[in-house]
């Protein structure tokens, strides 16, 4: 006899619901399909058992399928001989390096800079001082801006060197060169405060001395620093000069040079390219011998008669 099974313990139907759609491929979810089964109406199925050996039969119930694996969404089939499009990046803007000027370093090039001032100082120091030895006393005069230089002006004139008496007239004045007395004038260093005989002086420079003239409207303080340069110095002499010219005038034998005041530096450039180098008679002096000691523009003749000189010499 059949019997009816109570809500509770219900065996599902695996009998499709009316109505349903049947799934199709496979997808079947089995949630879904029991979910289904308990909301349909189980009571109108017939669950009567037609024997007793039925009804003690175990029920079969339906496998629930395994969850297959969801599939991945669908390729996009491209036509043929098309390539499928490809999303597009944007184009990054690569971004240039910054460049960062580091500031200039001054210390080590001021440095570098003065060393190389030093080193070129030195060696061109060196330079000229091979370069001035290397040049003889007359080259070394021509370089003297402003100097006159008789050898090549008048060179005739400068080998004029005879001993002669009485006063005697000259090309150029004061004097630099011609025929002169048989005296000298001493030239030991001596600053002489009124005019002398040239023709006494001129021989003092035939034996290698520096003779300086000056204007005597020259200042007292020029005349001054002209004498320091002189007092005791061998072969060197000082006088005033009328109508000169110029200031200032200084005379070796063949050269003159013509200043406007005593701090011109070329006087002292004169006296160290000329004196004693100027010499015809190198090695004689003048501070011995038929020497004259007075001033006065007259040449004073001792020997001419057979008398001695003013310093018991005589040559």
């Amino acid at each position: 006899m059949s019997t009816q099974h109570s809500g509770g313990n219900r065996k599902p139907s695996t009998k499709a619901v009316s109505g349903a759609k049947p799934k199709q491929g496979g997808d079947e979810d089995p949630v879904e399909d029991a979910d289904l089964l308990e909301d349909s109406s189980v009571e109108d199925v017939d669950s009567s058992v037609e024997d007793d050996d039925a009804a003690e039969a175990p029920v079969r119930t339906a496998k629930p399928k395994a969850n297959p694996r969801k599939s991945a969404p669908a390729r996009k089939t491209t036509t043929a001989g098309k390539r499928p499009a490809t999303a597009t990046r944007p184009a990054v803007k690569k971004i240039a390096p910054v460049k960062v000027k580091q500031g200039v370093s001054w210390g080590p090039i001021a440095l570098f800079a003065t060393v190389g001032v030093l080193a070129l100082g030195i060696v061109g120091f060196a330079g000229y001082q091979v370069y001035e030895n290397g040049l003889g006393w007359h080259d070394r005069a021509d370089q003297i801006s402003g100097i006159q230089d008789y050898y090549k002006i008048d060179k005739a004139m400068v080998g004029q060197r005879e001993h002669v008496w009485g006063p005697q007239t000259y090309k150029v004045n004061p004097p630099v060169a011609g025929n002169h007395n048989a005296n000298w004038q001493r030239c030991l260093g001596d600053v002489y405060t009124a005019p002398i005989a040239s023709e006494h002086a001129l021989h003092s420079m035939e034996h290698g001395a520096v003779w300086i003239t000056y204007n005597p409207s020259l200042p007292a303080d020029q005349v001054e620093k002209l004498a320091k340069r002189v007092r005791g110095n061998d072969y060197m002499l000082m006088s005033p000069f009328e109508k000169l010219d110029k200031p200032i005038s200084l005379q070796a034998w063949g050269f003159q040079l013509k200043v406007d005041n005593a701090d011109d530096s070329r006087i002292d450039e004169f006296i160290k390219a000329l004196r004693q180098n100027a010499s015809l008679e190198a090695g004689t002096p003048c501070s011995s011998g038929d020497i004259i000691t007075e001033t006065g523009t007259t040449p004073r003749d001792l020997g001419k008669d057979g008398s001695a000189t003013e310093m018991g010499g005589g040559n």
